[in-house]
Formats: structure tokens, sequence, C-alpha cells
């Protein structure tokens, strides 16, 4: 009989021994369950803190340049411009701005508006390389209604001017054209800058994401016979 007590005992004071364990695991579990949940959700409210002081950074930075600021700087820039000369060039410069600050709010621009805005970024460039940059534009007026990215245009137009030679004696030559498919094309004169530095292609690949993003096609790119090539579909109105 004392032997059967004795092996009852061991027993009881084993499963409370175990039960303990059990618990105490189990404690340490939830415990650090809700370490991870705590630190988790600290994170979590650290990132969403700094994303809403980027945004008010971000916001105040849109305000201090804001559209009605800056106009009014060149509006009184144009007005105590000495010369006409000047004053046109402060006009398409608020041209260019006002647009640079609009676009955003559409994925999607009318090729007159398009072309409204590279006369007057190309006003500009031209006031700076003079006969270095020769531009001409063929865009019929039954295209002005179809639709492009915005900046497209500009875009390309940039790349070339940044990575190729522009000199009087070698001028940078730009078309801009459209053909039926309908699309609309900038081709200029391949002659690249004999610089080390490689070509990130960003404005290029933007314009390529863009459109396969908003409407599955591809943007033709062609580089042949001193020429490189852009090709871009146009949008029905």
């Amino acid at each position: 009989m004392p032997s059967l007590s004795n092996d009852r005992s061991r027993d009881v004071l084993f499963d409370l021994t175990a039960a303990a364990f059990i618990s105490v695991f189990i404690y340490i579990i939830i415990h650090n369950i809700q370490i991870n949940v705590t630190l988790q959700k600290s994170k979590l409210e650290n990132e969403l803190l700094k994303q809403a002081q980027l945004r008010a950074q971000l916001l105040s930075l849109q305000q201090q340049v804001s559209p009605h600021f800056l106009f009014n700087s060149l509006s009184t820039l144009r007005t105590i411009a000495p010369d006409n000369e000047t004053k046109t060039y402060v006009i398409q410069l608020a041209n260019v701005y006002r647009y640079l600050l609009n676009f955003n709010e559409h994925h999607l621009a009318s090729v007159k508006d398009e072309l409204a805005f590279m006369k007057s970024y190309l006003y500009i460039l031209q006031e700076r390389f003079e006969k270095a940059l020769q531009v001409s534009i063929n865009v019929p007026d039954n295209f002005l209604n179809y639709s492009i990215p915005p900046l497209s245009l500009q875009l390309l137009v940039e790349n070339a001017v940044k990575h190729n030679i522009l000199s009087p004696e070698q001028p940078l030559i730009i078309n801009i054209y459209t053909d039926e498919m309908p699309s609309i094309t900038v081709s200029n004169s391949y002659q690249p800058k004999p610089s080390l530095e490689e070509s990130t292609g960003m404005g290029l690949q933007n314009i390529k994401d863009r459109y396969q993003l908003l409407i599955g096609k591809q943007v033709e790119v062609i580089q042949a016979n001193n020429l490189f090539i852009v090709t871009l579909p146009l949008l029905l109105p």
C-alpha cells in the first residue's frame, strides 16, 4: 500500500510539474506574440508618421512654389523687364511652368496641349542654343484631338539635347511628325557626346512604362542611319 501511495504521489507531482511547465511555455509564447505585435504596431506607427511627415513637407514645398506665387512673380518680372525680348522669354517660361505644375492631374493630354507646351519649351531651348538646335513640327490639325501621356514629347526632346552634340557647325536636328497609324514620332540626328557617362534611359523608360500601364501598347525605338527615332501610339480622343 505505501508503494502504491508513493506512485500516485509521484504521478500527481509529475502531472503538476508538466502542467506548470506547459503553462509557463504557453505564457512565454503568448508574451512573445504580444511583444512582436507591439513592435510591429510601433514600427507601423513610426512608418505612418514618417509618411505623414513627408507628405507635410511636400505639401509645404508645393505651397511655397504654388502656381499663384510663381505666376505673380513671373508677371512682376514681365512688367519690369526692360525689353520685348525679355518679356517674351518670361511669358514662355510661365507657360512651361504652368504646364509642369498642372500635368500630374491627368494621365493623358491632348496632342494640341502637348504641342502648345512644346512650343514654349522649344523657345527657351532655342534661346539658349540658337542655331545649334533646329526643330521642325509637322502635325496636321486632324491629329490635335488625339491623346498621349503628358510630357512625353518634352522628355524625348530633353533626352536628345542632353545626350547629343549641339554646335552651329553640327546642329542637332529634331523632327516631330505624325502618320496614319496613328502615331507621333520624334526623331533626332544621332551624334552622341564623347562621354564615358552612360545614359540611364530613365526618361524613355518612363514613357514606355506609362504606355504599358495605360493601354498595354509598346513604344517603338529605332536607331539607324544616324537617326534616333521614337514613335508613340496616339490614343483616340
